[in-house]
């Protein structure tokens, strides 16, 4: 017999050449580190396949859609409406999405604070109604511009993500 390493009982024990085995008490922790590993993974797993309730996500998608607007990101604030988007006075996806790169240009610094949400879940389907004050301008110390609407709007899960596909919008 040869002299080697051979894992007997999760313990490495030392094999010499004449027969005798000894014994060498290092466990290196290959099981713990392998439970470890998969309960690590394990949970990541579970904490993932976990879903947010749709009235969070919903809440999520505005907040993110309010901030890129804010941040200018004219991309990003569309990438939430719908294709088939209608707004006020037939104002498609195209309409919004000029209007919204209007804004951006005309308006180094653009604010939008949101009244409380209200939100009517109607299964892969909401209605939520807010107000908004949004201001824009120079970026100096006080707006160029203020105006605050009340919001009724629609949204549609798809894909896991709500999306934009109504908006109705009344000058306060």
């Amino acid at each position: 017999m040869r002299g080697g390493l051979a894992l007997r009982r999760r313990r490495w024990e030392h094999t010499v050449p004449d027969g005798k085995g000894e014994a060498m008490a290092r466990d290196t922790g290959i099981g713990r580190v392998t439970w470890t590993v998969m309960l690590v993974v394990g949970l990541s797993v579970a904490v993932a396949c976990s879903r947010t309730p749709p009235e969070q996500r919903l809440r999520g998608q505005l907040s993110a859609m309010q901030q890129a607007l804010e941040e200018r990101r004219a991309a990003d604030f569309m990438d939430g409406v719908a294709e088939d988007f209608a707004g006020n006075r037939g104002m498609d996806r195209a309409a919004l999405q000029q209007a919204v790169r209007a804004q951006v240009l005309v308006n180094a610094d653009i604010g939008l604070t949101l009244g409380p949400a209200q939100v009517e879940l109607q299964g892969d389907r909401a209605t939520v109604r807010f107000s908004a004050v949004a201001s824009g301008g120079s970026g100096r110390w006080v707006p160029d511009r203020v105006q605050a609407w009340e919001i009724v709007s629609g949204w549609r899960e798809e894909d896991g993500q709500w999306r934009l596909y109504y908006a109705e919008w009344t000058p306060k």
